[in-house]
């Protein structure tokens, strides 16, 4: 029956809804004569049936010419609505007028009531029929085919007309209503039940629903997101309706949380002249290597070092997507300079590599940004991370000395001031690779080994600011380890730029120590993150918040604050934003001791002998550790 519905032309349908009036006129005629026969009884009505014949077929001809020339006949049955009412309404009427001109004609005995009765009773019959018709096919297609059951979150305006539209949709059944509003809890809408929120999983499995429409377009999209974060826990599956509004054009279909620039929450000024045009000729004509040239710090080293128009750029780099990326954008900026870009895939702890590539190219100037920095990864494996980010330090240090390499910068961290992670202790045993190498070469015969430190970088893989965009996405909550926690932050444009003058103007062995300004509390940025996206904060205060923030508790090897050197002795430099720290060196046999001992743990695989190696040099090291788990245990999460 389902394929024999189906396989109906449109001409077709046209045809049998022209029959269906063709009889529903003669039984209309029927009724409005029985109506005028009154106490006659059905025998009179038959009567002037009989007289009437004569002028039927006419009136069942000019019933299909009317019925073709208004359209009724080509309305679909589930787009029969208001309009096509009023259509049948006009063809009725000119029914009846058509009814009176051919009974006048031949002289009919019949009054102008019988006529109007006539047109009523056909109009009433052509709307009961297609209904009925309608509920019909409906039937067919629901017995011959698997529906989607839904239920519908918005027993509002938009989930009533959306129930209305889906009413008449072949593979899609509304069930029944959710919503957040007591007042229609137990009420009946558009004939479906609505019901509390707090019931969908008892609904879902009592009715066998496939899918939750959120017809809640008006709601704040975290919320929204909330929502539907709750609902795939119960194992539904979830769709969100645009409005009305937004489907017209009226308002914009895209998602409202553009991220924000990251250099709007530094709460100060950046620093002026971003694009490196002090100490340009350090880098100018110079063939340049960048360690970790795919990262967040190492591809904006990429592009302000190609705008001292150096001439070879070689980007060393352990991911093959992140050296991809930064190789397809660097070229097409090179396109006008006469640089030459060499991507090489590879680590910085493979000593054969390193020393190959530092001959080839002959690199002058060695800008190193390699190494893992986030600080639960590197807590979790300490090993990879002591390797990678001392051994591959010392490997790259040792090795541009020995090829001639004319400046070394390390990238370093404030997490390398005592540290109480294994990421900031190795990052301080770096730079202690690095002094004591500066303290070897004579002046003028080898590199200048110099160190910049500094803070978190907004915006950078792994920040925070990106952390909070993507849970505000998903409707929150924003996670805060602790509600005093703080941290210094520089955007890449402005740190890269100081790298690069501190570089230029390093003498050799400086720790040098970039101005962030005041730390910034964690706690005021997620709120900044929030309500720069148009949200408010969910608390105590604001209980209809959007957005909640969620303290977890500090994380392993996490400190409340930073610091920026162990002694606490900075010194200004020729620019106001570059100091010099004073810091304590290790002599040549220390660190040889130090490589030794940590080269005997990896080759052991013993992650608590690479610990103990870095709590015996690094200094306040050990005690971080031990102050960071007391104060872990005593900070309980707060709500």
């Amino acid at each position: 029956m389902l394929s024999f519905v189906k396989s109906l032309s449109r001409p077709q349908k046209r045809n049998i809804m022209l029959g269906v009036d063709s009889v529903l006129i003669p039984l209309a005629l029927l009724l409005a004569f029985s109506l005028h026969a009154g106490s006659s009884g059905a025998g009179s009505a038959l009567e002037m049936m009989h007289s009437y014949l004569q002028v039927l077929p006419l009136l069942l001809l000019a019933a299909g010419a009317l019925s073709i020339f208004l359209g009724v006949s080509a309305i679909q049955l589930n787009a029969y609505e208001t309009a096509a009412i009023g259509l049948t309404g006009a063809f009725s009427i000119a029914l009846v007028m058509v009814s009176v001109l051919l009974a006048t004609a031949v002289q009919l005995p019949m009054v102008i009531s019988t006529h109007i009765v006539f047109g009523i009773s056909f109009f009433i019959f052509s709307i009961s029929s297609r209904a009925v018709l309608l509920q019909v096919v409906l039937a067919i297609y629901r017995r011959s085919s698997v529906r989607c059951r839904v239920l519908i979150y918005g027993a509002g305006t938009t989930g009533t007309q959306l129930v209305s539209a889906l009413r008449t949709h072949e593979h899609i059944e509304p069930v029944a209503f959710v919503d957040d509003n007591k007042a229609l809890h137990g009420l009946v809408v558009a004939r479906l039940h609505v019901y509390s929120p707090v019931r969908i999983a008892e609904i879902a499995a009592e009715k066998q629903i496939d899918r939750v429409l959120l017809a809640l377009p008006s709601l704040s999209l975290p919320k929204q997101a909330q929502i539907s974060r709750r609902l795939k826990k119960l194992g539904l599956e979830v769709q969100t309706l645009p409005s009305f509004a937004q489907l017209i054009g009226e308002e914009a279909l895209v998602d409202k949380l553009t991220d924000v620039e990251p250099a709007l929450f530094l709460n100060r000024d950046e620093v002026e002249n971003v694009t490196g045009n002090g100490g340009v000729e350090s880098y100018q004509g110079k063939t340049v290597l960048i360690s970790g040239a795919g990262g967040s710090i190492g591809s904006e080293l990429c592009r302000q070092v190609m705008q001292c128009r150096p001439a070879k750029m070689v980007l060393f780099e352990l991911s093959e997507v992140a050296l991809y990326r930064v190789d397809l954008e660097l070229r097409q900026l090179a396109e006008e300079t006469d640089t030459e870009i060499v991507p090489i895939l590879g680590s910085v702890t493979d000593g054969r590599q390193v020393r190959r590539i530092l001959s080839d190219h002959d690199i002058q100037v060695v800008l190193h940004a390699a190494a893992y920095k986030h600080v639960p990864l590197v807590e979790s494996n300490p090993l990879t991370g002591l390797a990678n980010n001392v051994l591959g330090t010392q490997t790259l240090a040792s090795e541009a000395a020995k090829a001639g390499v004319e400046r070394f910068i390390l990238i370093s961290s404030d997490k390398a001031v005592r540290p109480a992670n294994v990421m900031g202790a190795s990052k301080r045993l770096a730079e202690l690779v690095i002094q004591d190498l500066a303290t070897r070469v004579p002046a003028g015969e080898g590199p200048v080994y110099t160190m910049v430190r500094f803070g978190n970088v907004l915006g950078s893989s792994g920040s925070v600011v990106p952390l909070f965009q993507e849970q505000l996405r998903r409707g929150g909550p924003i996670t805060v380890t602790h509600r005093d926690v703080s941290r210094y932050f520089m955007t890449a444009q402005e740190a890269v730029h100081l790298v690069l003058r501190a570089g230029a103007m390093a003498k050799g062995g400086e720790v040098f120590v970039l101005d962030m300004g005041k730390p910034v509390p964690i706690e005021r940025l997620a709120r900044q993150i929030v309500e720069s996206a148009g949200y408010t904060v969910r608390d105590v205060i604001t209980p209809d918040g959007d957005i909640e923030i969620e303290f977890i508790g500090l994380r392993p090897g996490e400190k409340l604050t930073e610091e920026l050197t162990v002694t606490g002795n900075l010194t200004g430099t020729s620019h106001r934003k570059i100091l010099s720290a004073d810091e304590a060196a290790l002599s040549e046999i220390e660190i040889a001791s130090v490589l030794s001992a940590l080269r005997s743990a990896l080759a052991a695989g013993d992650e608590q002998a690479a610990k103990e190696v870095a709590m015996r040099w690094v200094e306040g090291y050990s005690q971080a550790v031990r102050t960071a788990h007391d104060a872990q245990a005593q900070a309980a999460p707060a709500s």
